[in-house]
């Protein structure tokens, strides 16, 4: 792991790090904000996965998030959305290819040599972070917007125990039913959509559900609400009467100005679940 960068926040560290990925096939991009709690000992951990286009840095500098994990003294790691590289097959379109990972492991050509974003999220980097840094791996939490929304939801209801909380900004709720995921699940994991299931929060809803509390929220003036589909998660929520919170906030879209406003409610609710 090589250090790109380490500045001085709100009393702890930002840093930008990159390292070989194994499970990627390329270098790999990731930030961690560090509260100054980590330097004398282990930290509580937030996941913070992006959506279709950005990078680690976007929510890194955007969402404000810093500030309010320094006051609750937990960490935030910021991975990449995707492989990225000259040998890292791409596509002209936005929401497919480099960017545009899905949090899924590709099992279809050109995309499963470098697209195994959820063994990267999952495994790899999660013991690179507890090799490297001072972290309670015991206390996760997890969040995301969009296509991030997408990973973290899925993410948390099929690993059961690994997150204490969950949370999500106006997430691709049901990609099996929507253009933002009909198109990335066949081309990454082919026409069969019963391997599609695993991906998508709506039918993991249905099907097992979070052992944990849920904070959602999503924008009533959302671009692309009708790609995200919340009321599919929403009714999937209240039929299994998930411990949930599911708001629609009148006016918002689906920008960093939208994520930023309701970033300290939504780190407040992780902490609640990381120091019960």
């Amino acid at each position: 792991m090589q250090t790109i960068s380490e500045n001085a926040c709100f009393g702890g560290t930002q840093g930008v790090y990159t390292h070989a990925s194994k499970v990627c096939a390329c270098d790999m991009t990731f930030g961690l904000f560090l509260p100054q709690e980590a330097a004398d000992g282990p930290v509580p951990l937030l996941w913070y996965l992006s959506g279709l286009t950005c990078t680690h840095e976007n929510a890194m500098t955007k969402a404000g998030a810093q500030a309010w994990a320094a006051e609750q003294g937990i960490a935030l790691v910021f991975p990449d959305t995707s492989p990225r590289g000259e040998v890292v097959a791409d596509d002209e379109a936005y929401d497919l290819g480099q960017g545009a990972g899905f949090y899924v492991n590709a099992t279809e050509a050109p995309w499963a040599a470098h697209f195994q974003m959820w063994d990267y999220v999952t495994e790899e980097l999660t013991r690179v972070l507890d090799h490297s840094f001072a972290l309670d791996m015991e206390r996760q939490a997890i969040t995301g917007h969009s296509m991030g929304g997408h990973g973290a939801l899925t993410m948390a209801m099929s690993l059961p125990g690994r997150f204490r909380s969950v949370s999500a900004f106006a997430p691709i709720s049901n990609p099996t039913a929507s253009d933002w995921g009909r198109k990335q699940l066949s081309a990454y994991l082919g026409t069969n959509e019963e391997t599609w299931a695993a991906h998508d929060a709506t039918l993991l809803m249905r099907e097992k559900g979070f052992d944990g509390p849920i904070l959602i929220d999503t924008g009533t003036n959302d671009q692309f609400i009708d790609l995200l589909k919340p009321e599919a998660l929403a009714e999937a929520t209240a039929a299994r009467r998930q411990q949930a919170t599911l708001r629609m906030q009148p006016g918002y879209d689906h920008s960093y100005f939208f994520v930023s406003t309701f970033m300290e409610e939504h780190v407040a609710f992780h902490a609640d679940a990381l120091y019960a």
